[in-house]
């Protein structure tokens, strides 16, 4: 596993850090039994939070109440300790988000948002292009570095968006990461997700953040920018915690890959509003514009974008290989290893 963060940091930022670090994560276990429950944790401590079987429920009764996750879960009392580490190694954690249908659950995200993001994205279309001639996507990094963070109330620059599935394509904690049989590749993609639920009046409320694995064909991509769509429809995987609270301006994390159980490339990667070209804010308002992705009662889980790739270092991943993502105050990682899946045939016939 990859190590957690160290505490190196200076005294002047220990009152900054233990904050940081008793932020409150979310957690949606299945005991042995089938039973479902919600885990509040805050640094090493977790508990049961009694009387909830979901996050989605216990998010809908805060907005019910009018009040914060924080706050509901306070209300609810403490019920058992758990141990959250314990309770991963053996599979009980699931995806801390889900919905009773999966169609009520839509996967999107934006790409080309955090700085340095568009180096390897254009090391990927250069050849399409001549060698004086700024590509489209440069050209939307540089659109979204002047205008993704506008003042408040003001409207920013819309990002690049893509849409990759339903709530059929979210992969839980250590469930594999499954390729179609026709896909070029399968890459990480490790960045933070947004989770989000539509209220009865037809408002989006963030839940909080998760650790992500975007997962993505960038074969595909390469061969042709407009292919990003086809290279987008692919699953993708949540970390079992759910950061609740104002998120964090500088996230930092590793990820890398097992082919194995020994790690063939390593590669620290940022995240947050500190490390990004657009603010939260602004990705969420050009999501969040369109009438039908304010639905009462869906789920939304929003990928913001990444900076770093194996992909882009020239790594070809492999079935069989491990994708692994850490980064503090995530305490447990995203990991899922790569299948492919058997190939189908689909024939459409006229009625």
């Amino acid at each position: 596993m990859i190590g957690h963060h160290s505490g190196s940091a200076s005294a002047a930022n220990g009152v900054r850090e233990e904050s940081f670090f008793m932020t409150l994560r979310l957690l949606q276990h299945r005991a042995p039994s089938g039973v479902r429950s919600v885990i509040a944790a805050r640094g090493d401590a977790a508990h049961i939070v009694p009387g909830y079987a979901s996050i989605r429920a216990l998010a809908l009764d805060a907005i019910a109440r009018n009040i914060s996750l924080s706050a509901a879960v306070e209300a609810a009392g403490a019920g058992d300790a758990i141990d959250i580490a314990a309770a991963f190694a053996a599979g009980e954690l699931l995806a801390p988000i889900d919905h009773d249908d999966d169609a009520h659950i839509q996967l999107t995200g934006t790409g080309l948002t955090h700085l340095g993001s568009a180096e390897g994205r254009d090391k990927m279309h250069r050849e399409a292009a001549a060698a004086e001639q700024q590509t489209d996507s440069m050209r939307m990094f540089l659109e979204g570095l002047e205008g993704g963070k506008p003042a408040p109330g003001a409207v920013g620059q819309q990002p690049e968006w893509f849409y990759k599935g339903d709530g059929s394509q979210l992969v839980g904690p250590g469930e594999p990461l499954t390729m179609p049989a026709f896909a070029k590749d399968g890459g990480e993609e490790p960045e933070l997700a947004g989770i989000y639920i539509i209220g009865d009046d037809g408002q989006p409320y963030r839940l909080g953040l998760a650790l992500a694995n975007e997962f993505s064909d960038h074969v595909t991509e390469r061969h042709n920018y407009l292919w990003l769509a086809h290279s987008k429809l692919r699953q993708a995987a949540l970390g079992p915690e759910l950061l609740v609270g104002t998120p964090p301006a500088h996230i930092e994390g590793a990820s890398r890959i097992l082919r194995d159980g020994v790690p063939i490339w390593e590669k620290p990667f940022l995240s947050g509003e500190g490390n990004m070209s657009h603010s939260f804010a602004n990705l969420e308002h050009h999501h969040f514009k369109y009438d039908l992705f304010r639905r009462p009662g869906d789920v939304h889980v929003h990928f913001f974008g990444t900076a770093t790739l194996s992909f882009s270092d020239g790594i070809a991943t492999q079935e069989g290989d491990m994708f692994e993502i850490a980064a503090a105050p995530f305490t447990l990682p995203v990991r899922n290893a790569l299948q492919r899946a058997r190939p189908v045939e689909v024939v459409v016939q006229a009625l």
